[in-house]
């Protein structure tokens, strides 16, 4: 090191000096999206690392170069495009279409009133049936949006959060009917909500009552549905709310917490149910920053559940996730250049070792994407997959100098902020008063402020504009008619249902929910397959629980 330490110097005079003198750098000072300083070089006297204590070999703790021994040299990361849009029947379609074109795994984007608990003929579901995601009112509807597709041979993602369990019965009762026993089933369900508190906004109730719907899940798949990683902690929605990338793996990984210590005070102990636990992050434009920010969260997680819950599994300490690129950096101006960043952000993910890979569209920015935009996202991750290179090794940046230092930089600096929220109560505490959802608003306004003075270049948006009128691409449009045929389905299964056999349902869902500790999840599969309907589920708990009300703090 001493050796290094003088030839470092004596390139700096000799080399590095008349360069500045004759060409200054861009900036006095280079950083990250997070704000970590980027010096000029590194070199092995600036990354302190322990290889076999900070990296190891993939497959092994701390799972810093991956959770697989061979990774994508054993199986390519599951492709899987988020999508749903209108009625079960539409949806189906993209779905089969997106199969046909080589996606190895479905994710299920549904409508707004489905994600708030609210059937598509209650009043305040008006105007939203069908627009941002699929109408998912009763099983009949999730009969259709998996009619022909074998789920015991797809795996399957939910993008569903207050409601995650009900949607999760319905499933379930979808997979009985086929005849596929649950314990085949392969998939995950968000049911992430202490996120929704933090960034997204999706909640129904109160935050305890919630957790104990996450907790009840999650105790029922240990041994009814084994195989389903029963909830997706999420620090995409984190990001898209203007995170940073060091926040966005703190926050994360301090829900992740809370709901591990949740089952634990449940009854379950940690590697009955943390192995079947993802987590999906976002995938940014920093491309070293995105690439060191998997990493370090893959590390500290597992020290985490080693360290504080005493897991003994190996596969309790894997950190597996999804990756979703940056939807908040998608462009309406040029927005074929989101083509470019999609690309860069998926090829970070795949050098940050995740297990599947949603890729945004082009036209996102604008509206929901097209067939043929949608096309072009999955044949993006197709060409990193097959045409690169670089999922034929593992984890082929470690050993990088600056990967290395941002990995730890990264994993020190989201450690500090997971203590200042132990400190403080944890979580829910923190979310009570505000502090995380503060810290994120102040850094999402540092970055604005940053485009708006031109100190972060967006192409397209504050450089390199174009004129742009006149410019037309294909647009999708959902049919406003999709709102009434969502009504008259409805109308059709409350004439035929067993008025009896529904009431009674529902009668013990609500028993149930009075009670503090009576399973629910068996109670919402028999109330599904009952036709009870998901608002009407999620209005007998408003009745018991409530609807959270935000404290007015930001």
């Amino acid at each position: 090191m001493d050796d290094l330490s003088r030839a470092r110097e004596e390139w700096e005079k000799r080399t590095l000096e008349p360069t500045l003198r004759r060409f200054p750098e861009r900036h006095e000072r280079f950083e990250t999206l997070s704000d970590i300083p980027l010096d000029r070089i590194y070199t092995p006297a600036d990354v302190l690392v322990d290889y076999l204590q900070d990296l190891g070999f993939p497959g092994e703790y701390p799972f810093t170069r991956g959770v697989q021994p061979t990774m994508y040299r054993g199986r390519l990361w599951t492709m899987r495009q988020y999508a749903g849009y209108a009625t079960a029947e539409e949806s189906n379609a993209r779905y089969r279409y997106l199969l046909a074109q080589g996606q190895t795994g479905l994710s299920v984007a549904f409508d707004l009133p489905t994600q708030l608990g609210y059937d598509a003929d209650d009043p305040l579901a008006s105007g939203e049936v069908g627009k941002v995601g699929v109408s998912i009112s009763s099983l009949d509807d999730m009969r259709v949006l998996f009619n022909g597709i074998p789920l015991d041979q797809i795996s399957t993602s939910m993008t569903i959060n207050a409601p995650a369990a009900i949607l999760l019965a319905m499933y379930i009762a979808v997979a009985k009917e086929q005849g596929v026993d649950p314990k085949r089933l392969r998939g995950t369900v968000q049911n992430d909500i202490l996120k929704e508190y933090i960034a997204r906004g999706t909640y129904i109730f109160p935050p305890r009552p919630s957790m104990r719907l996450v907790t009840d899940l999650i105790r029922y798949c240990a041994t009814e549905v084994p195989e389903w990683n029963t909830i997706s902690i999420s620090g995409y929605h984190i990001r898209e709310a203007g995170s940073t990338a060091v926040q966005e793996v703190a926050f994360t990984l301090a829900n992740g917490i809370a709901y591990v210590q949740a089952v634990i005070d449940a009854g379950l102990d940690v590697d009955a149910f943390a192995p079947r636990l993802s987590f999906f992050f976002n995938a940014h434009n920093d491309f070293l920053e995105e690439v060191a920010k998997f990493r370090a969260a893959r590390r500290l997680w597992a020290r985490i559940m080693r360290e504080r819950f005493g897991a003994k599994d190996p596969r309790s300490c894997m950190l597996r996730f999804h990756t979703q690129t940056a939807g908040c950096t998608l462009t309406a101006q040029q927005p074929e250049l989101n083509v470019v960043r999609v690309t860069l952000q998926a090829l970070a993910a795949v050098l940050g070792g995740t297990q599947s890979l949603h890729t945004n569209s082009l036209d996102e920015a604008l509206w929901l994407p097209t067939e043929e935009s949608v096309r072009i996202a999955l044949r993006t991750q197709q060409i990193i997959a097959h045409e690169s290179g670089v999922a034929n090794t593992v984890d082929p940046l470690a050993g990088s100098y600056v990967i290395e230092h941002l990995t730890s930089e990264i994993e020190r600096r989201a450690r500090a902020y997971i203590e200042k929220i132990d400190a403080m109560g944890g979580v829910l505490v923190a979310i009570e008063q505000g502090y995380i959802q503060q810290e994120i608003a102040d850094a999402a306004y540092r970055y604005q402020q940053a485009v708006e003075k031109g100190e972060r270049i967006v192409v397209g948006v504050n450089a390199y504009q174009i004129e742009e009128e006149g410019r037309r691409l294909k647009r999708l449009v959902v049919d406003p008619a999709v709102e009434a045929r969502q009504r008259e389905r409805l109308a059709a299964l409350r004439a035929r249902r067993d008025p009896e056999r529904a009431s009674a349902a529902l009668a013990r869902v609500e028993a149930a929910a009075r009670a503090s500790d009576e399973p629910l999840m068996p109670l919402f599969i028999a109330a599904v397959e009952a036709d009870c309907t998901l608002g009407e589920i999620c209005g007998v708990l408003r009745q018991v629980w409530g609807e959270y009300r935000p404290p007015l703090t930001l």
